[in-house]
C-alpha cells in the first residue's frame, strides 16, 4: 500500500484534542501521585520483579481522566453519525467501570479470577453497545460476517486477551505507556487514512494521555499506572481496533512484541503448574533482556523502535500481506511454546 503519510488530511481539530489530552494528563498525574500517596496506594517491591523502591500507582486514573477530558472537548467540534455515539458511550462506560475494579486492586491486590471477571464484564458492556468483531477480511477480498455465536466469544477473547497483553507488558518503567502511545499513532494514521475522523479522535486522545504520563513514568518512575492504567490501555486499544473496521490486523501487527511476550509467559506459567496470572517470576521479556546486562532504558527505547517499524509495516503491508504476516508470527509462537515445553520436560 502506498501510504503518504504527509498528504493525510489533518482536520484543525485533531492537534487541539491531542494537546488537551496531553496537558490535562501532564497536569493530573503530581495530582493523582499526592492522592494515591495519602490514601496508601503503594506498590511495594515483590520477588521476580524488577521494581527496588514503593512507588505511587496511581497514574492510571490520570490518563482515564485526561482522556475524558479530552474526548468531552471533541464532541462539538467533531462531525458524527448518530450510530457513533452509542459505541462512544460504550466505550467510555465500559472504561468508567474498570475504575473501582482497579481501585480495589491497586489498593488490595485482587486475585486473578476477580480481575478476570472484571475483563468479561466490560468486555459484555462494549458488546452490548455493538463494539463486537462482527465480520472478518476475507484473503482473496470481500467481507465474511460472523454469526453471533462466534462473534460474543470471539470479541471476548480478543477484548481480555487485549486487556492482559497491555497488564503482563507492563513490568518495566515506562513500557506500557509508550508502547501505547506507539499503538494509538498508528490506529491514528489508519484512521485518518480511511477518513474516519471521529474515530482518529479518540486515538489521538488516548496517545496524548499517555505521552503525558511518560515523563513522570520514565526510569527511574515516579508514579506507575497501576491495574487502572494497565486495564484502560488494553481496553481502549481493543475498542480502537474494532470500532470503524479494518483494524484488528493492524493492531495484531504492531502490538505482535507484547502478544507473543504474553503468550510465552502464559504457556511457561501452566506447563510449570502455575496460575497463568499470578506474577512473582522473571519470564518477560524485558526480565530476560536485563539479566544478560542490558541497562532499563536501553530495553525500553530497544522496543519502542522495534514496536515503530513494527508499526510502519502495520500501515503499509496490504490486507492480504498482514494475514501472511500474522500467519508467521503464528507458527513462530507455536514453535516457541512448543519449544518452552520441551525444555519444562
Amino acid at each position: 500500500m502506498d501510504f503518504a503519510f504527509v498528504n493525510l488530511p489533518v482536520p484543525f481539530y485533531v492537534p487541539f484534542v491531542f494537546f488537551a489530552a496531553l496537558v490535562a494528563s501532564f497536569l493530573l498525574i503530581p495530582l493523582a501521585q499526592r492522592a494515591g500517596a495519602r490514601l496508601g496506594f503503594i506498590d511495594h517491591p515483590r520477588q521476580g520483579e524488577i521494581q527496588k523502591i514503593p512507588v505511587v500507582r496511581t497514574g492510571g486514573y490520570a490518563i482515564f481522566a485526561a482522556f475524558t477530558f479530552a474526548i468531552a472537548l471533541s464532541l462539538p467540534l467533531v462531525p458524527r453519525f448518530p450510530g457513533e455515539y452509542p459505541r462512544l458511550l460504550g466505550l467510555l462506560l465500559g472504561a468508567a467501570i474498570i475504575m473501582p475494579v482497579a481501585f480495589v486492586d491497586d489498593l488490595k491486590r485482587l486475585g486473578p479470577m476477580p480481575q478476570l471477571a472484571a475483563q468479561v464484564l466490560v468486555a459484555l458492556v462494549a458488546i452490548s453497545f455493538g463494539i463486537a468483531i462482527d465480520s472478518v477480511a476475507s484473503p482473496f477480498g470481500g467481507i465474511i460476517p460472523l454469526p453471533l455465536w462466534i462473534t460474543v466469544p470471539f470479541t471476548l477473547l480478543w477484548f481480555v486477551g487485549m486487556i492482559n497483553t497491555l497488564n503482563f507488558i507492563d513490568t518495566m518503567d515506562g513500557l506500557a505507556g509508550g508502547i501505547t502511545v506507539i499503538a494509538a499513532l498508528v490506529l491514528f494514521a489508519r484512521a485518518l487514512y480511511l477518513g474516519q475522523y471521529s474515530i482518529a479522535v479518540l486515538s489521538i486522545s488516548l496517545a496524548g494521555a499517555c505521552l503525558g504520563f511518560l515523563p513522570y513514568n520514565l526510569h527511574p518512575a515516579r508514579v506507575f499506572m497501576g491495574t487502572s492504567g494497565s486495564m484502560f490501555l488494553g481496553y481502549a486499544l481493543a475498542v480502537l481496533a474494532v470500532i470503524g473496521g479494518a483494524k484488528i490486523a493492524t493492531t495484531l501487527v504492531v502490538l505482535s512484541i507484547p502478544i507473543l511476550d504474553t503468550a510465552l509467559v502464559i504457556a511457561r506459567r501452566v506447563l510449570a503448574g502455575r496460575s497463568p496470572f499470578k506474577g512473582g517470576d522473571s519470564a518477560h521479556l524485558p526480565h530476560r533482556m536485563l539479566a544478560v546486562g542490558l541497562p532499563q532504558q536501553v530495553i525500553v527505547f530497544l522496543l519502542y523502535a522495534l514496536s515503530l517499524i513494527l508499526g510502519y509495516l502495520a500501515l503499509a503491508l496490504s490486507a492480504t500481506q498482514k494475514m501472511v504476516a500474522l500467519g508467521v508470527m503464528s507458527l513462530i509462537l507455536g514453535g516457541a511454546i512448543v519449544f518452552v515445553a520441551y525444555r519444562s520436560r
